[in-house]
């Protein structure tokens, strides 16, 4: 019988397919699948574009001129650990707002196909006038450097940013001649609150925002969004204790004024027009209870409708803009 090897005389062939074989274990079927989409140039350390970008991001931390330029440093000036790793900016109206401020970013991505319009043109024309790295890849790589893939085929790479010391801020104001009007934030925890009282400080013509180095939102991404630029106009500083940086600074002749819904005074009978800090609580807890004792004056915004208390960004603008318009009579 053909095939039959239990024949007399038969003699079986190695290689056949009858009986057991060595087989591959299925390292064959796994040499044939995918590895994933290639990652973007700047993310591969040999690439000429990853090369530049570090390059970037050095030549930017080393900047000390620009605000918000001196290295990060907690009690004493020692520079501070854990410093984050750089971030990005997502959206055209974002990303062109931060290029127009000045962002010192290292990378402009754009999606592969993506529409162009007005804002993505500028973003374009903007970084290649920086010197910035333009780079085209897969939208599937933006996807994945945002949560919900909003981001409009665009995105900027900026460094971590790098905060004043407090000091730095009262030192600016003197420079400017100005009575100082400076911004504390106390227990706040949201980044998009931090970016808009950013914005607003530098919209009324403040000289700049202190920070708690623990327990607060840092300059990310979502603040620079928030901030529209406005983070690279404007110091914002870091301070390892921030009861002690206001007692130190009520020292210089800054008065402390917090807002409170429950405060002593009221906007209305504030005068504004000598050096001040404003400190802000969030909207919750509000000012925690040793800032709370440091402050001099704590200040209400009367309400003319039913309305218990404002998000703090927006309390923050409140304010600013009434010392503001006392400044200018």
């Amino acid at each position: 019988m053909a095939g039959n090897s239990s024949r007399r005389g038969a003699i079986r062939k190695s290689g056949t397919k009858k009986g057991q074989v060595a087989g591959s274990g299925g390292k064959g079927r796994r040499s044939l699948e995918g590895r994933g989409a290639t990652p973007p140039a700047v993310e591969r350390t040999k690439h000429p574009a990853a090369k530049r970008a570090r390059a970037a991001a050095k030549a930017a931390a080393s900047t000390s001129g620009r605000p918000g330029g001196s290295a990060p440093r907690g009690r004493g000036g020692s520079p501070r650990k854990g410093v984050e790793g750089p971030e990005n900016v997502l959206g055209r109206n974002p990303v062109v707002e931060c290029l127009r401020a000045g962002v010192p970013a290292t990378a402009l991505y754009v999606a592969v196909g993506t529409e162009s319009d007005e804002r993505l043109t500028e973003s374009v024309q903007l970084a290649a006038e920086a010197g910035i790295s333009i780079l085209e890849v897969p939208r599937t790589d933006l996807d994945r450097m945002s949560a919900n893939g909003l981001h409009q085929g665009v995105a900027l790479q900026v460094p971590p940013y790098r905060y004043a010391h407090p000091d730095d801020l009262i030192a600016e104001a003197r420079k400017q001649q100005e009575p100082a009007l400076l911004v504390a934030l106390d227990n706040i925890t949201d980044p998009r609150n931090l970016g808009a009282v950013v914005r607003s400080v530098a919209a009324f013509g403040g000289h700049g925002v202190v920070i708690p180095q623990r327990r607060s939102a840092s300059v990310t991404a979502v603040a620079w969004r928030t901030s529209a630029g406005a983070a690279a106009r404007l110091p914002i500083a870091q301070a390892t204790n921030l009861t002690r940086t206001l007692k130190d600074w009520a020292s210089k002749g800054v008065q402390i004024v917090g807002l409170d819904a429950g405060g002593d005074t009221t906007l209305d009978q504030y005068d504004g027009t000598g050096p001040v800090v404003v400190v802000v609580g969030s909207e919750g807890k509000g000012l925690s209870r040793l800032v709370r004792e440091t402050c001099d004056t704590i200040l209400s915004i009367p309400m003319a409708g039913p309305v218990e208390s404002l998000n703090a960004s927006v309390a923050a603008g409140v304010v600013l803009s009434d010392i503001a318009r006392q400044r200018r009579r």
